[in-house]
């Protein structure tokens, strides 16, 4: 009997699924995409489609809302996002329901880095506000999105056990310090639209630059600081100082920021031994994060 906790899903799978409720379908391709991340699994339908599949139940929340509001927020940006065209429904095993969407070219930042650092920084600044305009209310900070939006004190438990595991590897005062900025900085809306995960997967390069934005599984109504992690894991000199100028944020959205940056590194330093890639990229973040609040405070 198939694990519906842990589902498995093919090509097979997905053949299915398209004969049974989207018979009109059902004569494409179906082909896996190489990279198809954690949260979903993606196979490309033809040539103008795909199809996303998630992989657990946590992040089964997000196919409601991304049909319900991708369509009303690509209104209002200045580049494509994903377009649903069809939901599916659980069956032949599979327990949640998944989505069909339009094909984006494009290659992601981290498979096709940008060639142009900077315009790339400037264009994901510009995207950035238009999406802080965007008409909502869309859904609150909460178990959808793992809070991304909500006050950072969320993971406080768990970044004060990181600080401790690590007290050896890493400047516990320091990182104390950003961590003590975020907590006292407050937002005071009006809530906005976020992305909620402002990633290099996330970010499609056509030609060079920036071309799309994808995965919209964390967004939600709230405060936009998560989406500014991207100045520490990505951006660095010019292009840093170009994204900071050009998304419109606050002192204390940026202390909230390094926050959101902190946490993310010291757990990924924490759980990520195994893997020494994973270790060494969270250390680079959780160092240049520290520098940025020792110059801009």
């Amino acid at each position: 009997m198939t694990d519906l906790a842990e589902p498995q899903i093919t090509v097979d799978l997905v053949r299915r699924l398209l004969a049974e409720q989207h018979p009109q379908w059902s004569g494409l391709p179906v082909s896996p995409v190489p990279r198809s991340g954690v949260d979903n699994r993606t196979f490309r339908l033809g040539d103008e489609l795909l199809v996303r599949l998630p992989s657990a139940e946590g992040y089964a929340h997000s196919v409601v809302k991304e049909q319900r509001w991708l369509p009303v927020l690509a209104q209002h940006l200045p580049l494509p996002i994903p377009a649903p065209v069809a939901q599916g429904a659980p069956g032949h095993g599979y327990p949640w329901p998944w989505s069909v969407y339009r094909w984006l070219p494009g290659d992601s930042a981290d498979e096709a880095p940008p060639g142009d650092l900077t315009r790339f920084a400037v264009d994901l600044a510009a995207f950035l506000r238009a999406l802080r305009r965007a008409p909502g209310p869309g859904p609150e900070p909460g178990a959808h999105n793992w809070w991304r939006g909500g006050p950072v004190r969320h993971y406080d438990d768990e970044t004060r056990q990181a600080l401790e595991v690590l007290a050896g590897e890493v400047d516990v005062p320091a990182a104390t310090e950003v961590w003590e900025a975020a907590l006292m900085s407050v937002w005071h809306g009006p809530d906005v639209w976020f992305h909620g995960d402002i990633a290099p997967g996330n970010l499609l390069v056509s030609g060079g630059a920036l071309s799309a934005v994808i995965d919209f599984g964390t967004s939600g109504w709230g405060d936009p600081s998560c989406d500014l992690v991207i100045t520490w894991t990505v951006l660095e000199g010019s292009s840093r100082d170009a994204f900071r100028a050009g998304v419109d944020a606050d002192s204390g959205m940026w202390a909230r920021a390094r926050g959101w940056a902190l946490w993310k590194a010291l757990i990924t330093m924490d759980r990520q031994r195994a893997d020494p890639v994973a270790h060494a990229s969270a250390r680079r973040v959780l160092q240049t994060v520290l520098a940025d609040h020792a110059a801009h405070g």
